[in-house]
């Protein structure tokens, strides 16, 4: 589990091919020396099992699943990465709760500055819009941003100067594309008020109202 709040950005530093699946080798700034081989780390959003350590770089196995579903299709040295690892449950949790599991990408499509921040309006698939909600959260390469506007077909976040400064946000143009994970309890809220009960003759409203909620304990 994360925070989205990044630790230090790193580069790649060595891809390796295994078949449908790679092995990443990536340096950061982060001391590693208290991390031990089969920690999580998140890197771009993405959470990853560290295979190797040494104290300021690392590697990791990636799946083809993984492979499929993010911006490491086109993984290549020297590429800027967000690096976490994975939240203590005695520290503050400062961003949102954050799986690490990515859930699709985006595409940057229009930047524009506002007074001391950016402005990023990214496009996802309809099947993420409709994970999100108007100042609700969202990790993008990892990274927790408050949604500011929703549409069908995308959304845009403000991206302050620190943000800029520390992450890989500050290096992206239009166009680029970036791994989005959606709130994780709206997801599970959204699956449990729209799914038909088993041996239900039809599917109920799903509209959220006092009823729904004491029908189901919340009241």
């Amino acid at each position: 589990m994360f925070t989205g709040i990044i630790e230090s950005m790193g580069s790649i530093h060595r891809v390796v091919p295994q078949g449908e699946g790679k092995i990443l080798q990536i340096r950061c700034g982060l001391d590693l020396s208290d991390t031990r081989i089969g920690d999580s780390i998140a890197v771009n959003g993405a959470c990853l099992t560290a295979v190797h350590l040494e104290k300021h770089l690392f590697s990791v196995d990636m799946a083809p699943e993984t492979v499929a579903r993010t911006t490491f299709k086109t993984v290549a040295p020297g590429m800027r990465v967000n690096v976490e690892r994975a939240m203590q449950l005695s520290s503050r949790v400062d961003g949102h709760l954050v799986s690490g599991h990515i859930d699709g990408t985006g595409i940057i499509t229009h930047m524009e500055k506002k007074s001391n921040a950016w402005i990023l309006t990214i496009d996802v698939a309809p099947r993420l819009a409709g994970q999100m909600i108007e100042k609700g959260s969202v990790a993008v390469d990892g990274i927790s941003l408050t949604l500011n506007e929703c549409s069908d077909t995308g959304f845009s976040v403000s991206i302050i100067p620190h943000t800029a400064k520390l992450t890989t946000i500050g290096f992206k143009q239009t166009g680029d594309r970036v791994n989005i994970e959606t709130d994780m309890i709206g997801k599970y809220v959204r699956k449990f008020v729209t799914q038909t009960p088993a041996g239900a003759p039809a599917k109920e409203s799903t509209d959220i109202g006092m009823a729904l909620l004491a029908k189901n304990g919340f009241l």
